[in-house]
């Protein structure tokens, strides 16, 4: 477990808050924003094949999630591994892939329903005021 996880022990002082204001300034330090970029990417396919999933579906999510990963991607090229930068631009084409499959499956509720022809109007009948229930 890590140190910050622990629970305090029994019978220990409850650290103060310059403590753990000191402490978590000592771990910011330590963070490398490539490293929150890659959480952030992994966060981001998963939550996206989610998204693509049968049972949550939600297509518009699941776009968000795959223009976040395209748009972040070139950014991490120089900062991280090379194969972590090849596996995730894997994860990009799949999730394309899938995200394609899904759109074909999905019924095109989006599109309008086509309109029913009218009538012409020398096809329409004239109404008299009786019939409107005037009395005229």
């Amino acid at each position: 477990m890590a140190e910050q996880e622990r629970p305090p022990e029994e019978g220990a002082a409850p650290e103060s808050e310059a403590e753990f204001a000191a402490r978590l300034e000592e771990e910011l330090k330590r963070v490398k924003i490539s490293d929150v970029l890659v959480q952030t990417l992994y966060t981001l396919s998963s939550l996206g094949y989610h998204k693509l999933g049968t049972e949550h579906r939600d297509l518009p999510q699941a776009r968000l999630a795959i223009d976040s990963l395209r748009a972040l991607l070139p950014v991490l090229k120089d900062e991280a591994p090379a194969e972590v930068v090849r596996d995730f631009e894997q994860v990009v084409a799949n999730m394309q892939l899938a995200y394609a499959a899904a759109v074909k499956e999905a019924p095109q509720a989006e599109e309008p329903a086509p309109e029913e022809p009218r009538p012409e109007r020398e096809d329409l009948e004239p109404v008299d005021d009786e019939e409107l229930g005037g009395g005229g």
